[in-house]
């Protein structure tokens, strides 16, 4: 018999994901303070409750699909959060991107009340997540991972046991930052290539299907050449990562140079008000100093 689940944050990749474990058979009861989110899945066939209390008493696994670290603080350990409502034995499971840092802390404060810890964060945008096809790197106890993979499966067609608690948020903070240095890229040699006087076209062409290539590239190029801003997650949302990663650096000591350049862009771009914006945005960046603006030619 399968466990219950509960599933907290039905946003852009948590409905997805949240469908494709109801399409796996779990039984499977969901939460989101937007009740328009709520009633999209109610009326796909799945059960919602309307409080934390409720989901604790139903269900035996509860995942959580949440925006950012203080969101999951408060969902979790606030004074009618989750965990008041807990008990020995149930099992929580992060799959938002968490800090490092303060996800150790909570695998430190379930264990004081024996209650099992997972952080499981995904990768893949909102198609993936829909074809239940995403990346999923798992940190925590070993024998709860081999427990609830099945969970993971159901929503993910790559699931990868990084090893202690932690590290599987640290293991998207680096997936992430690898993603952001080529978004930075991008930004600045698109606009350098067109000061020289190359068709952007042809360079996206060329580089996306040469050894230039690269996820950024290929997704983030021919939307700056259309000059459409606003497909892929909010650059102010996504810069939580680079953060998390100088923490990290701060507290090991441990230079980066290129990411921390790529920082700098990041940086500049939001002081400029392009935080709504997608990553692409970044390229207005380098196009007021280049004095140039890249997209397709007539």
């Amino acid at each position: 018999m399968k466990p219950n689940i509960g599933f907290i944050g039905l946003g852009t990749m948590g409905a997805g994901m949240a469908r494709n474990i109801h399409k796996a058979g779990f039984p499977l009861y969901v939460y989101d303070i937007d009740q328009a989110s709520v009633d999209r899945l109610v009326a796909d066939g799945i059960k919602s409750v309307s409080s934390y209390e409720e989901m604790a008493a139903q269900c035996d696994w509860i995942i959580l699909s949440l925006p950012n670290t203080a969101i999951v603080e408060n969902v979790l350990w606030s004074d009618d959060g989750l965990c008041r409502h807990l008990s020995p034995g149930q099992i929580v499971i992060d799959c938002g991107t968490t800090h490092p840092l303060a996800t150790v802390g909570y695998h430190d404060r379930f264990k004081e009340r024996d209650i099992k810890f997972l952080d499981a964060p995904v990768s893949g945008m909102e198609k993936r997540a829909n074809e239940g096809t995403l990346t999923t790197m798992v940190g925590g106890d070993k024998e709860t991972y081999d427990w609830v993979k099945p969970v993971f499966d159901s929503m993910s067609s790559t699931v990868v046991y990084m090893g202690g608690p932690g590290t599987g948020q640290m293991a998207k903070v680096i997936n992430n930052v690898f993603f952001n240095v080529s978004c930075a890229t991008v930004a600045e040699l698109l606009p350098f290539a067109s000061k020289m006087g190359l068709d952007p076209e042809k360079v996206v062409e060329v580089a996306g299907t040469g050894t230039g290539s690269s996820y950024a590239l290929n997704f983030f190029g021919p939307l700056i050449l259309e000059r459409k801003f606003d497909q892929g997650y909010p650059m102010k949302s996504a810069y939580k990562d680079m953060s998390s990663i100088i923490d990290m650096m701060n507290q090991h000591r441990l230079p980066i140079p290129v990411t921390m350049a790529a920082v700098a862009t990041y940086q500049t771009a939001l002081n400029k008000g392009f935080g709504d914006e997608s990553k692409a945005a970044m390229v207005k960046v380098w196009e007021e100093v280049f004095d140039i603006e890249v997209k397709k030619q007539k």
